[in-house]
């Protein structure tokens, strides 16, 4: 498979007006080939998605998605630009798949833009102890540049797995929820955006008390 580099994403983005992430996949489809890649977000009609990205979306719904067993709850808002897409089915649908994925998936942030930068240096001295760990275990050292890219392509595919936009959809795993977004976007000609979301689960932040029924039954027999 051709690699693709980010000059080759940069100048195709630069043609067609479609987002990082779609000119990526269409070259990697097109095996490295921009002249085809260019054809391809022209026939998925992504192109005409860019030129809708600085419109306004106000409209939309704030939805609500308990999951099965009522232990996970999200709350989302989804944009559109007019009341009547809101109201469609194809948006209905594009809605609930969203509650869905981020009550399965755990997303934390809707896209890569919105990670504070406290978050990311977190993630770089987790994976970097990992490294440092390994390293004393085997005895095998790696020199820092090498490392360094280890770390930077931890946190990368860190960031796909913690942003919603670059999830792979739980009912298309071929297609990411930003792909089936700019789809839709291009089927019915308003841009549709994720602006937020809260995902709650049963119990989440309380620390909850262990039992331990030998030490209760000591503690009450020299009370007595």
């Amino acid at each position: 498979m051709a690699e693709i580099t980010a000059a080759m994403v940069k100048e195709l983005r630069e043609r067609t007006g479609a987002g990082i992430m779609d000119c990526k996949n269409a070259l990697a489809e097109c095996e490295g080939d921009s002249e085809q890649a260019v054809e391809l977000i022209k026939k998925k009609g992504l192109a005409k998605v860019a030129k809708k990205a600085g419109a306004i979306a106000a409209e939309g719904v704030v939805h609500a998605y308990i999951h099965p067993g009522s232990r996970i709850g999200v709350l989302a808002e989804i944009n559109c630009q007019t009341d009547f897409v809101a109201r469609s089915e194809d948006f209905k649908e594009f809605v609930d798949l969203l509650g869905m994925q981020i009550a399965s998936m755990g997303a934390q942030y809707v896209r890569r833009g919105e990670v504070p930068a406290a978050d990311v240096d977190k993630q770089k001295e987790i994976f970097a102890a990992q490294l440092a760990e390994e390293a004393a275990q085997t005895g095998k050292q790696k020199p820092p540049q090498v490392v360094e890219k280890i770390v930077d392509g931890k946190v990368d595919k860190w960031l796909a797995e913690v942003c919603l936009e670059e999830q792979p959809s739980i009912t298309d795993s071929d297609r990411s929820i930003a792909a089936l977004g700019d789809e839709l976007s291009a089927k019915i000609g308003e841009k549709i955006s994720v602006r937020r979301f809260v995902r709650y689960e049963l119990g989440e932040g309380i620390e909850k008390k262990s039992a331990d029924l030998a030490a209760d039954v000591a503690a009450a027999l020299e009370t007595n």
